[in-house]
C-alpha cells in the first residue's frame, strides 16, 4: 500500500513540475523565423533623395537585443536632416508574425506587422486619414550581403503601390 502511495505521489509531482516547466516563458530567440530579419542586422550607410530633392546620406545601426528576440533599429539623419528614429521588431511567437514598432523625433508612431512581399520581407499597416483608408508598407528587396534596397509605399487599394521613399543601403565598411 505503501508503495503504491509513494508511486502515486511521485507521478503527481512529476505532472506538477511538467505544468510549471510548460508555464516558464522561453528566453532567447534562434527560431528559423526569429533569424529572417538578420540580413538587415548591422551598420549600413544610407543614400535617398531628401524632402528637398537633394542626395542625403544617413546611417543606420541594427542590432540584435534581448537575447536575440528584437531587432533594435537606431536611424540617425545625415547632414540636412534631423530625422532620428528608432524600432523594435520581434517575430511574436503567439501570433506568429512579425511586428515592428517605429518611433522618431516628430512624435511619429507606427505599428507595422510582417509579410512576404513577392518574396521579400515587408512590414504593412493600415492607417485612417480624414476617413479614408489606405495601406503603408516597408519592403526589403535585392537583398545582398553589403547592400540591399529599401521602399516605403502607400496604396488606396492594397492593389497598386505607389514608392514614397526608396533607400539604397551599403554595409558600412
Amino acid at each position: 500500500m505503501r508503495a503504491v502511495l509513494a508511486l502515486v505521489f511521485a507521478a503527481a509531482l512529476l505532472a506538477s513540475v511538467a505544468v510549471l516547466a510548460q508555464q516558464q516563458p522561453q528566453y532567447g530567440c534562434d527560431s528559423p523565423e526569429s533569424k529572417q530579419l538578420d540580413f538587415w542586422v548591422g551598420t549600413w550607410d544610407l543614400s535617398y533623395v531628401g524632402p528637398n530633392g537633394k542626395p542625403v546620406t544617413s546611417r543606420n545601426r541594427i542590432t540584435k537585443v534581448l537575447d536575440g528576440c528584437a531587432i533594435l533599429e537606431e536611424f540617425e539623419g545625415g547632414a540636412g536632416t534631423k530625422l532620428i528614429g528608432r524600432s523594435y521588431s520581434v517575430y511574436d511567437r503567439a501570433s506568429k508574425r512579425w511586428r515592428q514598432t517605429w518611433v522618431d523625433n516628430t512624435a511619429s508612431y507606427l505599428d507595422l506587422e510582417g509579410a512576404t512581399v513577392d518574396g521579400n520581407m515587408a512590414f504593412v499597416r493600415t492607417v485612417e486619414r480624414n476617413g479614408k483608408k489606405s495601406q503603408q508598407r516597408m519592403i526589403w528587396r535585392d537583398v545582398k550581403p553589403d547592400s540591399l534596397t529599401w521602399l516605403w509605399q502607400t496604396s488606396t487599394d492594397g492593389q497598386a503601390w505607389t514608392t514614397q521613399w526608396e533607400i539604397a543601403y551599403t554595409r558600412a565598411k
